[in-house]
């Protein structure tokens, strides 16, 4: 099984192996709480992207661990790109670009970004 997303425009797409998440992370760092993100951890290879790799454009701040990835069209972040606590190469999508997620139905777990 997998699930696909998008940015807000559609030229940035993407699938994810495996199936639809049931929870997600809500951080409170300035910059998740300033997006609204909710987000999921996946592993690099379970994440292909389908379209748009020309539209994709990165910011990077704090200690520059998390390539924030959004089109540069219309300015969605529909994932980004980091390493796991573990060194793992990861993908951090944001369920807020996956349409057939029901943002109201996943336990969501509060992540303390703002202390670290």
């Amino acid at each position: 099984m997998s699930y696909e997303g998008s940015c807000h425009c559609g030229e940035v797409t993407f699938s994810v192996a495996g199936d639809p998440p049931t929870s997600a992370l809500s951080c409170n760092c300035s910059h998740c709480r300033r997006k609204g993100f909710m987000l999921t951890f996946v592993s690099a290879d379970q994440f292909t992207l389908t379209t748009g790799e020309e539209a994709l454009t990165s910011y990077y701040f704090n200690r520059h661990a998390i390539e924030h990835q959004f089109c540069k069209t219309c300015g969605s972040q529909a994932f980004g790109a980091g390493k796991g606590p573990d060194g793992s190469v990861m993908r951090a999508i944001n369920l807020r670009c996956v349409p057939s997620v029901d943002i109201d139905a996943l336990t969501i777990e509060k992540v303390d970004g703002a202390s670290h």
